[in-house]
C-alpha cells in the first residue's frame, strides 16, 4: 500500500501535534536550506520535537519521505491555459519555478512517473490539455518537454552549487578561461564554436529557458499539423 493510500494515527496533542504535513513541511525545509544530505528522519524529528519513532507511525522510511516531498512541491506546478501549447508551456515553467525553489527536486525528478496526488493532478491537467493530439502522441509529447526542462534545469542547479562552491559567478568564470578559450581558438581548430562565442547573443538563463522551450514547442505544433 502506497503512503498516500494509508490511515495517519489519530492526533495527539501531547507532547506534541504530529501529521506527516508537518513531517513533510519539516523535511522540505531542511532540504531548502541545505540540500537532500540534511534531511534524515532524525534530523526531521528533532526539527519537530519528537522522538524518531513517533514518525514511523507516518511514514515507513527515508524513501516515503522523499516521495512525500517529491509530491508537495508538485503543489507549486499548476499547468494551465487555453489550449495543449499554454498548457504544456505553463508546464514547464511550473516546473522550472518548483525546481529552482527547491534545488534538491532536481536530483529527484525524472526515471520513473511520480505517485502522489499532486503529481497525478499535474498529469490530469497536461494530457485533458492534450485530448485532441493523436493518442500515441501524447506521451512522447508530454516526455519531450518534461525532458528538455529537467535537463535544462539541471543544468542552472549545478551552476548554481558551481558558484557557491568557487565563490565565482558566470561572468568571473568566463573571465578565468577567457586566456585559455582564445589560444584554443586561435588555433583554427574550433571555428563554428568560436563564432557562437563571438557573435551570439549570450541570453540569459530565463530568456535561454524560453527560447528553446519555444523551438521545442514550435516542432511539436508542425508535426501535429501533419
Amino acid at each position: 500500500m502506497f503512503v498516500w493510500e494509508r490511515p495517519e494515527p489519530p492526533q495527539r496533542p501531547v507532547p506534541a501535534p504530529l501529521s506527516r504535513g508537518l513531517i513533510v513541511g519539516a523535511a522540505v525545509r531542511l532540504a531548502d536550506a541545505d540540500g537532500l544530505d540534511a534531511v534524515s528522519l532524525r534530523k526531521v524529528a528533532t526539527a519537530l520535537d519528537v522522538r524518531p519513532m513517533r514518525l514511523y507511525g507516518y511514514i515507513d522510511s527515508k524513501e516515503e519521505l522523499l516521495d512525500l516531498m517529491v509530491d508537495a512541491a508538485h503543489e507549486e506546478i499548476r499547468p494551465a491555459g487555453d489550449g495543449w501549447r499554454e498548457v504544456l508551456e505553463s508546464l514547464a515553467t511550473g516546473m522550472r519555478h518548483a525546481v529552482l525553489a527547491h534545488e534538491w527536486l532536481a536530483d529527484l525528478l525524472g526515471g520513473r512517473p511520480q505517485l502522489g496526488p499532486h503529481a497525478l493532478a499535474v498529469s490530469e491537467s497536461v494530457l485533458a490539455a492534450l485530448d485532441g493530439l493523436d493518442v500515441d502522441d501524447v506521451m512522447p509529447v508530454v516526455s519531450a518537454v518534461n525532458a528538455y526542462t529537467i535537463g535544462t534545469v539541471r543544468r542552472e542547479v549545478a551552476d548554481r552549487r558551481a558558484e557557491r562552491a568557487t565563490g565565482l559567478d558566470e561572468k568571473s568564470w568566463q573571465a578565468t578561461r577567457g586566456p585559455y578559450m582564445r589560444r584554443a581558438f586561435a588555433t583554427g581548430r574550433y571555428p563554428a564554436l568560436a563564432a557562437v562565442v563571438r557573435d551570439a547573443a549570450h541570453l540569459g538563463p530565463d530568456e535561454t529557458f524560453r527560447t528553446g522551450l519555444a523551438f521545442l514547442l514550435d516542432g511539436i505544433g508542425a508535426r501535429v499539423a501533419r
